[in-house]
Parts: structure tokens; C-alpha cells; sequence
């Protein structure tokens, strides 16, 4: 565990004593050397044993593959960044480069400490070096009001988890990941049980988000720099669904019937952000919206409870991290060469980059779920488990199915199909840093492919 959390930490001092014409090549390969490094942690996948075990720290099939997950971004939004902050002074670079993987480093600490206090406490620090991102490197100055959502939303949503743990601790002894599956299931008085339920569930709704506590997660991502949107796409929004895997098994009882209205929730808002994504014109918010709808199906898999349902939202959170990264890439490229997110001033880009338009084919078939990516299998396996649970639920989970590949299918001809404005005739040709940015993220989610057993946890 140590052997990447030291080097990812030896990063921040190393930032600050490169200089300028070593600091992006070096960041990005010492970078790239930790999430290589990260792959020892696909192992034992097979059965549910934690390891890599001490006093603080734990890996299990659940947490190994956000992990690994996690470490693959910080190259990423690296070369991502690196045309974006060139006009910079070199103190903001460094500066940019510091909270990038302050944030990385804190993100990797909780989905790998043993203790529940110890992921509050670090799901919650990753708000701050996340609102520095957003608020100064931001593209438009509504990127304040973006900042403020996101801060209340999280803030106002983690305050019941922290009561509700405390509680948790006062009844148990122990809020320890290792020691509370021998406590037995907790036991309280109807309103109590129901209260510490909700406490739990709601920071974590918020964080995905569930339809209904999104309206920050747009406004974020389309103010955002490139970095801060592939952060929060990736690997952010997957700390709502790993808290709720963690802790919905604890307070299993009240877990059957106080689930049916989020469930119900979370489908719904599933074909409602579909709906929303089919008239949108900025191309950061289609991808925005579209996290929406995919994180409502994999709130849906974890709250039913199953095996198949959990295994599906692992798989669908692992590929979607990966797609949704790439899309915003995608869209970053767009708006470096044309200065416009807004899909009908920017139309034709077939003619003019035809290699990048196979990156955009790839990543929108992988956004509608294309067999055999494993965006279908994670969400095949959460639509069958559904289906088990109530067949009432396959009217929703379809529908939602057919505007995922309608608004996918919108977005890639909208930006890659149609003529050429003549405003947009000669602009810049692609780089060999954005193919590699892109190869960075579409080949990992073709391989896994081959291999599922990596990333499908421990409930298979």
C-alpha cells in the first residue's frame, strides 16, 4: 500500500523543485510510473479477503479497481492540462499542479483506509483542493456560483453521515470496516433506525448524485477546468457509490422497505436527465447530464441489495469513469481549437480531424453501452437484477436504455457530421498528446474486456 501512496506524496515536493521545462514531462512520467506501480493491486480478486492489511490501511476486491482507477487519472489529467495552463505563470502552474494531486492523494487515502471516521474525514477533504480547482481555474466567472453549489450541497449533505456515525460508533464500539461485519447488523428503535438510514444514505446521494440533489454537479462541470471535470466524472462521484456499498450492508432491515422511493428515484431520473441531455447545446453539459443517468442506474443496483445488482454498479462505475473522462477530453480538444461549447458553431469536425473522430465514435458507442464494452455488461447486470426485484422496473430501465444511445448518437453527429462553418476552416490539427490522452483512456476500458474478473468485486 505504502509503495504508492509514498511516491504519489513525493510528487508534491517534487513540483515545487523541477524546473519549467522539466515539470510537465517529469510529472507526467513519475505519474505514470505510480499508476503502473498501482496494478499490483489486481490480485485476489477471486475471493472477498481484504489484504495489503495494517493498522490504518485495507484493500479489498471493491475498493482495488477504484483504486487502480483513481492512480490511471493523475497521468491523464496531466496531459490534459498541459495545453491549458502554457499561457500560465509558471507559480500557477506549479500551484494547479499541487491541488491536482493533493486531490489524487486524498481520493486514494479513502478508498483505502479501514475506518469509516477516516473516510468521513477524507471524503470530506477532498472538497477543498476540488473548489480551488473549480473557483480559479474555472472558465467563465460563473464558475463562483458553481463553486458555491457545490460547496453547500456537499457540506449541508455530509453533516447527517457525521451524526449518523457517531451514533453508529455509540451503538457498536467500532466504526472499523474489519471489525463491524463480526458486531452483527445494528439494531435500534424504529424512528432511530430509520434517522441513522437516512443519515447515511443521504451524503452519499448527494455526492453520486441521485436526481433530484444534482443541480450542482452541471454547473460544476461545465465551469470547470479539463482536470477538475475528468476528477469529478472519474473518481468523485464514485466516492458516493463506494460510501453506500460500505455502508448499506451495516443497517441491512431498514434497508427493504426504506429503499423503494430512492430506487424509484433514481430510475426516474434516469430517463429525466436522458430527456434533459436530448436539448442541450453545450457539449460539457450533455456529458454532465449523462453522469446523472448513469450514476442513477448503479444508486438503483446498490440499493436492491444483490449480488448481481452490486457487482453490475462496480463494473458500470468502473467503465463509466473511464467513458465520461474521455468524453470530456474529447470535449476539451473541441473547445481548444474553437472556443465554443455550443455543438451547432462547432460541426463538421469529421473533415478537418478525421483521427479524432474515431476517438469520439469509440467513446460515444461506449457511452451508449455498445456490446461487448463493459459499460453493457455493468448495466445488463443491474437492469436483470431490477427485473428480479420488480418487472415493473424493465419500463424504466429500457426507456432510459433507448435515450442513452438517442442523445449519444445526437452528440457525436452534432460535433463530428455536417458541414464545415466557415468560421472553423483552419484551425489547429491534433497533437500527438491528445491521442495519447485518449489511448490513455479507451484502451484500459477495451482491454477489460478480456479480463472482468479485475474490476466485477467481491459480490460475484
Amino acid at each position: 500500500m505504502l509503495k504508492i501512496i509514498v511516491p504519489l506524496f513525493m510528487l508534491l515536493p517534487l513540483v515545487w523543485i523541477l524546473p519549467w521545462p522539466l515539470l510537465w514531462p517529469t510529472v507526467f512520467l513519475h505519474s505514470m510510473s505510480v499508476a503502473l506501480a498501482s496494478m499490483t493491486w489486481c490480485k485476489n480478486f477471486s475471493t472477498p479477503e481484504w489484504y495489503d492489511l495494517n493498522p490504518y490501511l485495507a484493500s479489498d476486491p471493491l475498493s482495488a479497481p477504484l483504486l487502480v482507477l483513481t492512480c490511471w487519472l493523475l497521468p491523464a489529467t496531466v496531459l490534459a492540462s498541459q495545453k491549458h495552463l502554457e499561457i500560465e505563470p509558471l507559480p500557477r502552474q506549479r500551484s494547479f499542479l499541487t491541488l491536482m494531486i493533493l486531490l489524487q492523494a486524498l481520493v486514494v487515502l479513502a478508498f483505502s483506509v479501514a475506518d469509516l471516521f477516516f473516510f468521513y474525514i477524507l471524503f470530506e477533504a477532498t472538497l477543498l483542493p476540488t473548489l480551488l480547482l473549480l473557483t480559479r481555474w474555472g472558465f467563465q466567472k460563473e464558475r463562483l456560483f458553481a463553486g458555491y453549489y457545490f460547496l453547500f450541497y456537499t457540506l449541508f449533505g455530509s453533516l447527517p453521515l457525521l451524526i449518523a456515525l457517531l451514533c453508529l460508533c455509540g451503538v457498536t464500539g467500532t466504526v472499523s470496516y474489519l471489525a463491524l461485519p463480526f458486531v452483527g447488523v445494528v439494531s435500534l428503535g424504529s424512528v432511530a433506525q430509520v434517522m441513522l438510514w437516512l443519515g447515511c444514505l443521504y451524503a452519499f446521494i448527494v455526492k453520486m448524485p441521485l436526481y433530484g440533489a444534482h443541480l450542482w454537479l452541471p454547473k460544476a462541470h461545465v465551469e470547470a477546468p479539463i482536470a477538475g471535470s475528468m476528477i469529478l466524472a472519474a473518481v468523485l462521484l464514485k466516492l458516493g457509490g463506494y460510501g453506500l456499498m460500505r455502508v448499506l450492508p451495516l443497517i441491512e432491515p431498514a434497508t427493504k422497505e426504506l429503499a423503494y422511493p430512492f430506487i424509484i428515484l433514481a430510475l426516474w431520473g434516469v430517463i429525466m436527465t436522458g430527456s434533459i441531455c436530448l436539448r442541450q447545446t453545450d457539449l460539457k453539459s450533455i456529458i454532465a447530464y449523462s453522469s446523472v443517468s448513469h450514476m442513477g442506474l448503479v444508486a438503483a443496483g446498490i440499493l436492491i441489495q444483490t449480488p448481481w445488482g452490486l457487482t453490475g454498479a462496480l463494473i458500470l462505475m468502473i467503465a463509466h469513469g473511464l467513458t465520461s473522462s474521455a468524453l470530456f477530453c474529447l470535449a476539451n480538444t473541441n473547445y481548444e481549437r474553437t472556443h465554443s461549447r455550443t455543438m451547432l458553431l462547432a460541426r463538421g469536425m469529421q473533415m478537418l480531424l478525421p483521427l479524432m473522430t474515431i476517438w469520439w465514435f469509440i467513446a460515444s458507442l461506449a457511452n451508449l453501452a455498445l456490446p461487448p464494452l463493459p459499460n453493457l455488461m455493468g448495466e445488463l447486470m443491474i437492469i436483470t437484477s431490477l427485473f428480479n426485484w420488480s418487472w415493473w422496473t424493465i419500463i424504466l430501465t429500457g426507456l432510459g436504455t433507448l435515450i442513452t444511445a438517442s442523445y449519444s448518437l445526437f452528440m457525436f453527429l452534432m460535433t463530428q457530421r455536417g458541414p464545415v462553418p466557415p468560421h472553423i476552416l483552419s484551425i489547429e490539427p491534433s497533437h500527438t498528446r491528445e491521442h495519447l490522452l485518449m489511448t490513455l483512456h479507451l484502451l484500459p476500458l477495451l482491454l477489460l474486456i478480456l479480463k472482468p474478473e479485475l474490476f466485477w468485486g467481491w459480490t460475484a
